[in-house]
């Protein structure tokens, strides 16, 4: 069956064609549509009903008795003063927390120097650094004090760095950039760092290299029962 729309063009050219040739049915003609009518927009419409039933109006909670009676700036006040009261509870509890590593004393280190044979270098650990001790030979006793003082970067005399002649103790840090010097090495027979070439004598003087200072002498002493305590 031929579509609708192709009936209803075909209809109209036999239609025009007719009325060309006959005045009464072209006025049939004109009375003729292709177009089925539309239906009525107001009555359909009037009696469309929504399938959501329900209330109009919403129920808001009245939160009024949770409000704040005082104004904005005092409300202000008090957070800031919370704010600032918490931030002093933390950082108290961090100092006391981080002070006793920080700044509390530190524990002593004790070294029986009996163990010790002369001429030989122990290494022992305080505060995280290495600590060097030496029990010196009368020969570099001897050859330390025979240093001209005046022609050092840092001048200090052998008794200046030492307790007792025989022992000798200092940090093993290089006062360059914080290496770590090798023992019985160097141009001068005492310590050498290989970082940057900064050599140290048998007491511990920067003799040559980058380093700007001797090697540092910390806090020790002899006790009673022949032990060193460093600290």
């Amino acid at each position: 069956m031929a579509p609708l729309q192709t009936v209803s063009r075909a209809l109209t050219r036999s239609a025009t064609a007719a009325a060309c040739r006959s005045p009464a049915t072209a006025t049939a003609v004109r009375a003729m549509s292709s177009t089925p009518a539309l239906r009525d927009s107001s009555s359909s419409s009037s009696s469309y009903q929504s399938p959501f039933k329900g209330e109009s109006k919403t129920n808001v909670p009245d939160f009024s008795k949770y409000m704040s009676k005082g104004s904005g700036s005092t409300n202000a006040l008090f957070s800031y003063f919370m704010v600032g009261t918490l931030g002093a509870i933390s950082a108290a509890g961090a100092k006391s927390t981080i002070q006793p590593r920080c700044f509390g004393p530190w524990p002593k280190v004790e070294v029986d120097l009996a163990a010790i044979p002369e001429g030989k270098n122990v290494i022992i650990k305080w505060r995280g650094k290495p600590v060097f001790i030496r029990h010196r030979t009368a020969a570099e006793i001897d050859e330390a004090n025979s240093i001209n003082v005046a022609s050092l970067r840092d001048p200090e005399t052998d008794d200046q760095r030492v307790k007792k002649p025989e022992w000798l103790v200092m940090l093993g840090v290089c006062t360059h950039l914080g290496c770590v010097p090798i023992g019985e090495a160097g141009d001068f027979g005492g310590w050498f760092c290989p970082c940057h070439g900064s050599h140290y004598d048998i007491s511990g003087r920067i003799r040559k290299g980058p380093a700007p200072l001797n090697l540092e002498i910390p806090t020790y002493d002899f006790s009673d029962d022949g032990k060193l305590v460093v600290g």
